[in-house]
């Protein structure tokens, strides 16, 4: 399957292959889901790629794929890595604008993010 594959980029450091395979499954007529969506996150984010990351997350809303708890973390995650308190931070409140429930884990990516950026008062 599609989400195996990126499954095993991301396993690999290979996140750019990762979106590769992400791509095709358009060009394959198959529409991606929570799985090949957070793992099309989450390799860029092992990879500190966070601007590939934040462009997949915001590919959801244009397949009607609702972000949950784990694509949230990635794209969380992805930010933290980057040093990006500020994207972090705007995350965490869509994220609890939108009801999906917070975890310890994701809250420490979004405190780690302002830490990492200068901001940990934020």
């Amino acid at each position: 399957t599609f989400g195996a594959a990126i499954s095993s980029c991301q396993k690999c450091g290979k996140w750019e292959h990762a979106l590769q395979v992400f791509n095709l499954m358009s060009q394959s007529k198959v529409e991606p889901n929570m799985i090949t969506f957070g793992a099309a996150i989450s390799s860029c984010q092992k990879c500190g790629k966070w601007e590939h990351a934040l462009q997949v997350f915001n590919l959801m809303s244009q397949s009607k794929v609702e972000p949950n708890m784990i694509t949230f973390g990635a794209a969380i995650s992805a930010c933290e890595t980057g040093g990006e308190w500020e994207k972090a931070s705007w995350l965490l409140s869509v994220m609890a604008a939108g009801q999906v429930l917070l975890n310890a884990i994701v809250c420490s990516a979004a405190i780690s993010a302002c830490e990492k950026g200068g901001n940990w008062r934020k």
